[in-house]
């Protein structure tokens, strides 16, 4: 029996000892005051809280929880950052924030796009994710895609906002007009390089021969 009073008084100063750490902690503003805890209040030793107090909270009353700084709860599960983690990030424990891809800082508060955001590009974050928004002018993942709205035909590539590059025998702001070296006569026309598309009367690469009709 001297044996386990022993025990049991060490186990009552320990939970004592404490419970008064952080009634100080809280009374000098070291500590966040638990949900549904307000002070002061009178708190049991005998006191049993099933599930237990997490992170070293104190079970002050029968399934009441007096949480330690940095964590808040019923059982003194969560972990409380202060100020808040930004921009979709999960508070891991007091202070730290996991971030999502592409965010950083301490709450999470930084947004970075991999390789950066090019033609004017902001970076902001999209459903928890760093993204691209471009200008109206360009598109792709970095707005490194210049927009020509005609189109580029005939292989042509679109390298600034309207403006096409043009494969050889081809011209125009699509790519539309061919080009032939030498020019088509007679009221031919040139449509593809260098081939002419002659009037019905005339025959010939440039349209220069006429037709005899007997």
């Amino acid at each position: 029996m001297a044996g386990f009073s022993q025990s049991s008084s060490l186990i009552w100063i320990y939970r004592f000892t404490s419970i008064m750490a952080l009634l100080a902690g809280v009374c000098l503003g070291g500590s966040d005051s638990p949900r549904g805890v307000s002070l002061p209040f009178v708190f049991d030793l005998k006191a049993v809280c099933d599930p237990p107090c997490r992170h070293a909270g104190i079970c002050i009353r029968n399934s009441t929880c007096l949480c330690s700084r940095g964590y808040e709860g019923e059982t003194c599960q969560y972990a409380n950052c202060d100020p808040k983690c930004k921009n979709g990030g999960a508070c891991l424990r007091p202070g730290k924030c996991r971030c999502p891809s592409g965010l950083g800082g301490k709450y999470c508060e930084k947004v970075a796009c991999d390789g950066g955001c090019w033609n004017g590009g902001e970076c902001i974050v999209v459903n928890g994710h760093a993204k691209c928004i471009c200008p109206s002018s360009w598109t792709g993942s970095k707005c490194q895609e210049a927009i020509c709205p005609q189109g580029c035909q005939n292989g042509g590539s679109c390298v600034a906002p309207g403006i096409c590059s043009c494969p050889e025998g081809w011209l125009g702001g699509a790519c539309h007009n061919a080009v032939c070296k030498k020019p088509c006569l007679n009221g031919g026309k040139c449509v593809s390089p260098d081939k002419c598309r002659c009037r019905t009367t005339f025959s010939g690469l440039q349209c220069e021969d006429r037709k005899k009709l007997f």
